[in-house]
């Protein structure tokens, strides 16, 4: 597997925010959001190749019951099922971080889907604009994810930049509740930022939708604590 870092820090996102936390983060990501805030592992991939057998040896050198399996997109690295059974065997707790693009057959405590709204398309590069477009939603896997058995927790988070982008989240959320009901607490909604003066700045007006809408707010603790900087 190629894999972009490996650290202990605490879960900014989500409902285990605040969490210790061992991050397994891959190198690879089939999307590129403008606005990504881990390039190393999309835009630019860099990381070191490692044996599934050589993570686990470091996952078991942390104490730490949880264990997020981020990226990049994870579900892109053919070694993941291995991955996981392997960290399932020292009784971690697993989050899967993902666009929800890809899907593979593995148990998730906890799959963490993130949508990518249209305004994460990167218009400006010929490129790519639009093989992300084309990737960035995938009605199909979505659903898998929505209903797989082998999931026993799940989230959706949304980076939103505008009380706009709503509308978007809201076809979402009603095209996937039509399969399975997404109960609003489940549904997360997070300013775009890399700064805490952005997150701030959006916070406001998104905490009010969330209290209106009964969704959760998610605030990115790690980028107020840290920064916006690699290991946190």
């Amino acid at each position: 597997m190629k894999i972009s870092e490996i650290f202990l820090s605490i879960q900014g996102e989500g409902k285990l925010t605040g969490v210790p936390s061992l991050f397994i983060r891959t190198s690879g990501c089939n999307l590129r959001c403008v606005w990504c805030d881990t390039p190393y592992s999309s835009w630019n991939p860099i990381g070191e190749t490692m044996t599934v057998s050589e993570i686990l040896k470091k996952a078991q050198l942390h104490g730490t019951q949880h264990v997020v399996i981020t990226g990049g997109e994870p579900l892109m690295q053919p070694q993941l099922p291995e991955l996981v059974a392997g960290l399932r065997t020292m009784g971690r707790h697993i989050t899967v971080e993902t666009a929800g693009t890809l899907w593979q057959d593995v148990p998730m405590d906890l799959a963490s889907i993130s949508p990518k709204l249209s305004h994460s398309t990167p218009f400006n590069d010929t490129t790519w604009s639009n093989i992300h477009q084309q990737r960035r939603l995938n009605w199909d896997v979505l659903a898998t994810f929505a209903r797989s058995p082998l999931i026993t927790e799940r989230q959706w988070k949304f980076v939103i930049c505008k009380p706009e982008d709503m509308a978007e989240v809201d076809a979402i959320v009603n095209e996937i509740s039509s399969l399975t009901p997404i109960p609003p607490a489940d549904v997360i909604l997070m300013p775009e930022g890399v700064q805490s003066e952005a997150l701030q700045a959006r916070g406001g007006w998104l905490a009010d939708i969330c209290r209106e809408r009964g969704f959760r707010f998610g605030m990115r603790l790690h980028i107020l604590l840290y920064g916006n900087t690699r290991g946190t």
